[in-house]
């Protein structure tokens, strides 16, 4: 039996991100991590580190809270 995850996340990066017009490739640049990564975090397929959600937020200039949407799963 599959194990669920206590907590569901949305990410919001890609609206950031299309607000300062910035590309998956620029971001991925700043963040040191590949553009691959870049998409599966923006279709909540992955799973960021706290290191990674926090270079995020600093490129942004925003709290780690802002860029992702936490909820408690079943």
């Amino acid at each position: 039996m599959a194990k669920k995850d206590k907590y569901k996340f949305d990410s919001k990066i890609h609206i950031f991100r299309a607000t300062k017009r910035m590309s998956q490739q620029e971001l991925a640049d700043l963040v040191g991590v590949s553009r691959q990564t870049i998409i599966q975090l923006e279709r909540n397929r992955y799973n960021p580190s706290m290191l990674l959600a926090y270079s995020i937020a600093k490129v942004f200039n925003v709290a780690i809270e802002d860029l992702f949407d936490f909820e408690e799963g079943n």
